[in-house]
């Protein structure tokens, strides 16, 4: 296979702007940026923040062929705009349209996937080795921040890169949301002076001059000793240097020129360099810049005073966190754990009510299982509050930390199944799945707020070893207000027909396919599922007896999840049936309103009606 090697484009897309050119642009941007989030949703506080660093970067590399790697992505909506997207914007995080995150398909100047943090500076590293050993031309950078700084592959990252020894930028935009240090005046005035035109021009200069003798190298050595030193103690650059880095910093990220030229004298350092950059999270947008947590992720809003279009409904989340609330002041074993999520796992009031037993380890999922395994060990009773996706990144730690030695650790798996406009990076549906190769494991997965509540409490006190108890993003369904929830599964409506099969609030949209089918002669037989693992197969074993039909529908990928796991169960248990299962398939689910989303994978109330008249010989 020949491999395309990427040719030099023509200009930075943004070269030919004047220092005046740029600000206007900027004041633009920020503008277009919080009318279009209003009205699609998405993240803002981030994006305004990244504006000018975003513009600066374009007015210096040319990213159809550079290679600039987002981490998180939540600072990308800019880089959209000025790379041929602008006109998209109103289309951002909807079906078919532009995606909330980079997407290489999308453009050749999304270099990289993103959605998870932390891994840029590893990616980056990874694209910088192959360009060297390919001999190609292009240069790498590596965009970190907004929390990314607090997990560990970052770190991991940029001890590689610095020992690279070849181009590689990585600009850490400090928004306060990684690192907050505290230079001070003094510090910010030897930035200042260190990152001036005349100042770099001059060092150049006096390297090249000093290095062509002896007796100048040796003078060098002393005078870079002596300013090394200093810096050590008045700038926050120690670390970043000790890792082999060129450190230069911290710079005004809301200074389109000065940002303009360093960028431009660090595009020549043909070595590893990171550049430090302060922003404010929000900028120019008032409400944004007091609240950034809260317009960090934002559905629709109003524009001129940031007040959300709809009044918020209860969820999943928040009850899981009123629930572990009361739980935790029964028992004072019980402790909260997040990984940067405190508000969208719902744990403000525990924070503030037990923040003795409240801990939030940042964007270190992996830390949050191990933790959790200790303080299990020694007695705790802990509960990891995760977004399913992000906790595919501990696997390791809940099968080695927790499930070898049968630690009670439970996890709250939140956004399970699909979530909507985040898409691929985000959607819950492998969980069910690989969560059931963990011996010792336990999953539960609740269908509506009481089930929930009656779950968390079974899990954290009458359950051993590890438990996860999965709930979807959003509200309850229409159909399903709940059952007792302590029984593996549950018959919710009877027939002679057909077994229709789910868990979770898919149960709602099987409910809706019953009546349908109702109302076409056809008797459904629903039997819920309240427990995934260990599976219990024996109502179902008893309902296809019955009917001889067997249709699960999950929102979970293809391999692995629960259909896969029944039929194989029916088939050992000598009970052959005809089978139709109704997934997420075996590819990734863009990103798009939910109910779009299930329409298009047949998860909807008649879209599960025509796959069981098919599967009937009825369709």
């Amino acid at each position: 296979m020949t491999k395309t090697v990427p040719q030099r484009g023509y200009e930075p897309i943004l070269s030919h702007l004047s220092d005046q050119e740029g600000d206007a642009l900027c004041a633009q941007l920020r503008q277009e940026l919080i009318e279009d989030v209003s009205k699609t949703g998405g993240h803002l506080a981030s994006n305004l923040g990244a504006v000018e660093l975003t513009v600066a970067l374009h007015r210096v590399f040319d990213t159809s062929v550079d290679r600039l790697v987002f981490d998180v992505g939540h600072q990308c909506y800019p880089h959209k705009m000025i790379t041929g997207r602008r006109e998209a914007m109103p289309t951002l995080r909807q079906y078919g349209g532009i995606a909330g995150f980079p997407k290489p398909n999308e453009s050749v100047h999304d270099s990289f996937i993103a959605g998870h943090a932390s891994n840029s500076v590893a990616v980056a590293l990874g694209m910088a080795r192959a360009r060297t050993m390919l001999k190609e031309d292009c240069k790498v950078i590596a965009l970190i921040g907004d929390g990314a700084l607090t997990g560990g592959l970052a770190y991991e990252g940029l001890s590689n890169a610095g020992e690279c020894g070849q181009q590689l930028l990585v600009i850490l935009n400090d928004n306060g949301m990684s690192i907050t240090p505290n230079v001070g005046g003094v510090a910010d005035h030897l930035a200042r002076q260190r990152l001036k035109p005349q100042y770099l021009t001059f060092k150049k200069h006096y390297r090249r001059v000093m290095n062509a003798t002896g007796p100048g190298r040796a003078v060098y050595r002393v005078t870079h000793q002596v300013k090394q030193a200093l810096k050590q103690s008045l700038l926050p650059c120690s670390m970043f240097e000790n890792m082999g880095f060129r450190y230069l910093g911290p710079v005004d990220g809301h200074d389109l020129s000065r940002l303009t030229k360093i960028l431009k004298y660090a595009k020549d350092l043909d070595e590893p360099v990171l550049l430090h950059v302060k922003t404010v999270k929000g900028k120019g947008f008032l409400p944004a810049e007091e609240n950034p947590d809260a317009f960090h992720g934002v559905a629709p809003f109003d524009p001129l005073t940031g007040r959300p279009k709809r009044g918020p409904a209860d969820n999943f989340s928040a009850v899981f966190g009123r629930t572990l609330l009361r739980l935790a002041k029964r028992d004072g074993r019980v402790c909260a754990i997040t990984a940067a999520m405190v508000s969208g796992t719902g744990l403000d009031q525990f924070a503030k009510t037990f923040p003795d037993r409240f801990f939030d380890v940042g964007i270190a999922e992996g830390c949050a299982l191990s933790m959790a395994a200790g303080m299990a060990k020694q007695g705790a009773l802990p509960v990891f509050a995760v977004y399913s996706t992000f906790l595919q990144r501990a696997y390791d730690m809940i099968l080695h930390d927790a499930a070898i030695d049968g630690l009670h650790v439970v996890l709250g798996v939140d956004r399970a199944g699909l979530v909507g406009e985040d898409g691929e990076t985000h959607h819950g549906v492998f969980d069910a799945a690989y969560l059931d190769t963990i011996p010792n494991m336990t999953v539960l997965a609740p269908a509506s707020f009481a089930e929930l509540e009656v779950m968390l409490e079974r899990a954290l006190f009458q359950l051993s070893g590890p438990v996860a108890v999965r709930y979807p993003r959003g509200g309850e369904g229409k159909y399903f207000l709940g059952t007792a929830g302590e029984d593996p599964a549950a018959i919710l409506r009877w027939g002679k027909d057909i077994t229709l099969v789910s868990y979770g609030t898919e149960i709602n949209d099987v409910l809706e396919a019953a009546e349908l089918l109702e109302g076409r002669g056809i008797q459904a037989e629903v039997v819920k599922l309240n427990q995934l693992t260990p599976l219990v197969p024996e109502l179902v074993e008893l309902s296809v007896r019955k009917t001889g039909t067997l249709l699960v529908a999950e929102e979970q990928a293809a391999q692995g999840g629960v259909g896969q796991r029944l039929a194989a169960e029916l088939e050992l248990a000598g009970s052959p049936v005809k089978t139709a299962l109704v997934n997420c398939g075996s590819g990734f689910v863009p990103h798009g309103a939910t109910a779009l989303l299930k329409q298009d994978l047949s998860l909807d109330g008649e879209g599960l009606a025509k796959k069981a008249m098919e599967v009937l010989g009825r369709g």
